[in-house]
């Protein structure tokens, strides 16, 4: 059956608005999940942006012992040996493709667009930018890993192979082990992707520490 998805939330800071920032929520929630970090980055004075927040569909999710719940893609197990559901990531991915295809129409060019993620999110939003055609603004990613790694290699865009990326994890995380993501950031690194790697004293979730520095880099890859 395919995929139901709802249309996205949105917010602009200011028009009109020629960056866009495509931002994915984590599992079980949903696109409102991140809308208040639109009032959090006023601060980082960013240039007239469009913020887009995406529904993840309802599907079962086996590590949740089969519930349905808002997901990008079904999810066995978190760690390097678990099986992984590439049919429904690459959907995902799809969506998000379109979902910047859609900015491109309203006017805003590849180089200014940042795909963004959480958790699960992450993955998706990560590995659609690598393999995206076009140069990106970058690939912001929050307690979250690389998934399909050992299929990245061939299928990698050249387009991309200098993206920035921004990665976060805390180190009190029990839901995404910290061991887990930055084994994914050693793996970006030795295939020759410059990481900017930040750590906080968190679990899985967000901190004001770690929202100031996403507003330091947002402001350096969101420009004209």
């Amino acid at each position: 059956m395919p995929l139901n998805y709802q249309p996205p939330l949105e917010v602009v800071t200011r028009e009109p608005a020629h960056h866009s920032v495509i931002w994915l929520h984590g599992l079980g929630a949903n696109g409102y999940d991140f809308l208040p970090i639109v009032d959090e980055l006023k601060g980082a004075h960013l240039p007239p942006t469009r913020f887009v927040f995406p529904h993840a569909p309802e599907q079962a999710v086996t590590l949740n012992a089969g519930y349905i719940m808002p997901s990008w893609y079904d999810i066995v197990g978190l760690h390097d040996q678990a099986a992984e559901d590439e049919v429904g990531l690459r959907e995902s991915m799809h969506y998000v493709e379109q979902l910047i295809a859609r900015e491109l129409a309203r006017g805003v060019a590849a180089q200014h667009i940042v795909l963004a993620g959480f958790s699960q999110g992450g993955n998706v939003a990560l590995n659609c930018a690598l393999r995206y055609p076009e140069p990106l603004a970058g690939a912001l990613i929050l307690s979250s890993y690389l998934g399909l790694k050992a299929q990245l290699p061939e299928q990698a865009s050249a387009a991309n192979r200098t993206l920035p990326i921004f990665m976060a994890h805390g180190t009190q995380d029990d839901i995404v082990p910290y061991a887990f993501a930055s084994a994914s950031r050693d793996t970006l690194t030795q295939l020759g992707y410059a990481v900017e790697w930040h750590r906080y004293p968190m679990a899985h979730t967000v901190s004001s520490a770690e929202i100031a520095d996403i507003g330091h880099w947002l402001s350096g890859v969101l420009v004209d």
